[in-house]
């Protein structure tokens, strides 16, 4: 491998920072200076990662290269090593298409803004110190760069400050981010005091020999977990991030979504699989489960509650994310693959539907979905986008969404069968339900936004520029072609992937040495690429038995036992926006006794859901250290009594 290759995963980091350098000094005042600027560092970093497909995801190779020519010594590494495996190679991906897309969208969403110098250095700032995190081998240096991410993310969040919303939003992302930041590093000091390294792969071979599970090391990874899981917005850490999402520009909004929470769930799939990877995995197994289970349902019961469509939006995205964790926690080969199918998924439709919630914002002047309707037909094709991204996160065939959730679905379903435990059971009818919930949610949505009659406020409302379409159309077109092509994309992407997470030999010799993996005792976990295959025809009929519990559940709690009906006289704006505008009492909209039969049969759940979300931040970070308290006292009794 040519030394100029070793070299692009640093030169695409630093590229990002200096981009954001010169734009400061010869942009802040003009436009097509820090235009040109922004997009030659990003496509740089884009054509970085492109060049490194073939070598690390076709060929298999790893690519390690020390900062400062500092190799490992006397077998310690001392310097910071970037090690691109093909499992953070994906992670890579995903970050770079983000900032392109996000880059090209924002030249006309955000021309009206003033500062546009500020924006565009932090926008550099916060891809490269993802990139960064994605990329570094050393685990002191992803701190850092999850601290430049945290500060990056919040300026932006606070970018458009003269809104009381956009600073209480920065304010609560830098308290909660900052301590999940302090969790991070103090699990690292830990590690440090017990390993004397900061290299992952040295760390892992040392973890996974005789006396690697030890208390010291138990609470590292208790400690690092909380810090990852805020990053991920996991709950109960989730509150800052869909505050931040609605107050922050939605070109933003969507990097937020589709790579800064990536970031956390690339930190906690290295922390199971490669850190820790011989440490209680059942411990961490069932803490990553619960985590995502939890989290895809409590986020799609607050989506359905809302009235902002950016704020809506938010709460889809945590629950998404619940998805990707749990499947991850798995720790099957099926699991991780469909985690990793999922997550690319939810960077495209998460991603998509962001965009199109800035293209309404745009034409219409608000995301408020009481003050929405009828946009279809003054937005023809920004509809025609929402609609493919509405489709795929709901999992309907033969969208994105559909395949990396059935694949989810199997891996819980056939984990539980494997070790006979029910809980994995519950968890694949729990994640059935949230995605039903999800298609409720959305039919709502579609018709308060793009249905129904147009109100008053939106007659002049016309399509937004082509620059802002052309992402929604490239995101759209992915999200149907990855459909389709999935076993495709499972074979050349995921499958390589996942397979890397399990077989770590290869990634600790080339970072420390030949050899040096089974000198330490370290042995790889043998996969079958049958496991990767989507259609399993026994397994579709046992799994479609579920469904249909699933669906029984949900006919049970999401029908009423008799016609909801709204009387105009005291009906709440809500009422009125759920039934497309229509304002008499016995309006019916296709898919409305799904949604309000969850919305007045819940009742009492989203009281409570409502008190707990109070907008207090201190509540929010009681929540972060009574949760890392539980963690840790978990991790200590399971170690205890396994």
């Amino acid at each position: 491998m040519s030394g100029f290759i070793l070299q692009l995963p640093v030169l695409s980091v630093m590229g990002c920072f200096l981009g954001a350098f010169l734009i400061e000094i010869f942009g802040s005042k003009n436009k097509v200076v820090r235009g040109i600027i922004a997009m030659l560092f990003t496509c740089f970093a884009f054509v970085s990662v492109a060049i490194l497909f073939k070598p690390v995801m076709v060929d298999g190779e790893v690519v390690a290269y020390w900062l400062g020519n500092w190799e490992p010594v006397s077998g310690y590494a001392i310097g910071i090593g970037y090690e691109i495996d093909q499992m953070n190679y994906f992670f890579s991906m995903l970050v770079v298409f983000t900032m392109l897309m996000s880059l090209i969208y924002s030249f006309r969403y955000m021309e009206k803004d003033s500062h546009l110098g500020h924006y565009y250095t932090l926008f550099l700032m916060l891809s490269g110190s993802v990139l960064g995190m994605v990329f570094t081998g050393d685990i002191f240096n992803m701190f850092v760069m999850i601290e430049i991410m945290t500060f990056a993310a919040v300026a932006l969040t606070a970018f458009r400050n003269g809104k009381g919303i956009s600073l209480e939003a920065a304010f609560k992302y830098l308290v909660i981010g900052s301590m999940g930041s302090s969790f991070t590093l103090l699990g690292i000091a830990l590690l440090y005091r017990q390993c004397h390294t900061l290299n992952m792969a040295q760390l892992s071979s040392i973890l996974g020999g005789e006396g690697g599970s030890t208390p010291v090391t138990v609470l590292a990874f208790a400690l690092m977990f909380i810090g990852m899981g805020v990053k991920s917005y996991i709950v109960p850490f989730h509150t800052p991030a869909a505050d931040a999402y609605t107050a922050a520009p939605t070109s933003i909004s969507m990097a937020f979504s589709s790579m800064v929470n990536k970031a956390g769930v690339y930190g906690m799939i290295r922390l199971m699989y490669i850190i820790f990877r011989s440490m209680d995995s059942s411990a961490m197994q069932i803490l990553m489960v619960v985590f995502g289970t939890v989290t895809m349902f409590v986020g799609v019961t607050m989506a359905l509650a809302q009235h902002d469509f950016k704020r809506l939006l938010a709460f889809h995205s945590i629950s998404q994310i619940g998805y990707v964790i749990m499947a991850a926690g798995l720790g099957t080969a099926m699991g991780l693959n469909g985690a990793l199918f999922h997550a690319m998924n939810h960077t495209l439709f998460k991603g998509l539907l962001f965009l199109c919630a800035g293209a309404v914002l745009t034409a219409a002047g608000t995301t408020n979905l009481d003050k929405l309707g009828g946009l279809s037909k003054k937005m023809p094709k920004t509809a025609i986008c929402f609609l493919v991204g509405a489709f795929s996160i709901s999992g309907l065939p033969p969208f994105n969404g559909f395949l990396s959730k059935w694949q989810i679905y199997q891996a819980a379903y056939t984990k539980g069968v494997e070790t006979g435990n029910f809980l994995y059971v519950v968890v694949t009818v729990v994640a059935v339900v949230v995605s039903v919930m999800t298609l409720a949610s959305f039919i709502k949505v579609t018709q308060a936004v793009f249905f129904g009659q147009v109100p008053e406020s939106c007659k002049d409302v016309k399509e937004v520029p082509l620059s802002m379409r052309i992402p929604m159309w490239i995101m759209a077109v992915l999200c149907i072609a990855t459909g389709i092509g999935a076993n495709f994309m499972n074979r050349v992407i995921f499958t390589p992937a996942s397979t890397a997470a399990f077989s770590v030999s290869k990634y600790i010799d080339t970072a420390m040495g030949a050899g040096y993996a089974s000198a330490a005792g370290v042995t790889d976990i043998q996969t079958s690429a049958a496991v990767y295959d989507l259609w399993n025809p026994i397994m579709w009929l046992v799994l479609f038995g579920v469904i249909l519990v699933a669906v029984f559940i949900v006919a049970l709690t999401g029908t009423g036992r008799a016609p909801v009906t709204f009387d105009t006289e005291v009906a709440d704006g809500k009422g009125a926006t759920y039934f497309g505008g229509e304002r008499y009492s016995h309006s019916h909209v296709g898919g409305s006794d799904l949604f309000w039969g969850f919305r007045k049969n819940w009742t009492g759940y989203f009281r409570f859901m409502d008190k707990q979300h109070s907008g207090v931040v201190n509540d929010y970070a009681l929540w972060v250290v009574v949760t890392a308290a539980l963690v840790v006292i978990f991790m200590f009794i399971f170690r205890l009594l396994v």
